[in-house]
């Protein structure tokens, strides 16, 4: 595998962070709608954790070394953990439909899934960031 930081030169660059910005962009159309956009407590705590998502990918790029890349990049699993179950209690009160329900749902599984290989590829990587060198 070449070596994916090299080729990366600003957080913006990353797959992972353009995927975490759509579905942040997703979560506050939706959830700025009917009742969802009425219910404060779960649309400020969706928007919440789905900004998290974006912010702690920056953040951990910006920190120019793969120990803390890694930690803020479990920060964003994390988030993205909570914004799907959030999703659950939104699609549960029928402030979404089902279509929208899954298909933002797919997109934060895929995002998990990168963010938790790109994870593994920080682990083994012989470079260490700015850092550490």
């Amino acid at each position: 595998m070449k070596n994916q930081l090299t080729e990366i030169k600003q957080f913006e660059d990353m797959e992972l962070w353009q995927a975490a910005r759509e579905i942040t962009r997703l979560i506050y159309q939706i959830s700025s709608k009917g009742y969802f956009a009425k219910d404060f407590g779960l649309r400020d705590q969706i928007r919440r954790s789905s900004v998290s998502i974006l912010s702690n990918i920056s953040e951990g790029f910006e920190r120019d070394g793969n120990k803390e890349f890694i930690q803020f990049l479990s920060f964003a699993k994390g988030s993205c953990g909570e914004m799907r179950a959030q999703l659950y209690v939104a699609f549960d009160q029928k402030y979404i439909d089902e279509d929208t329900f899954n298909n933002i749902l797919e997109k934060a599984r895929d995002l998990s899934r990168m963010m938790s290989g790109f994870i593994k590829y920080l682990q083994n990587s012989p470079h260490k960031g700015k850092k550490y060198k």
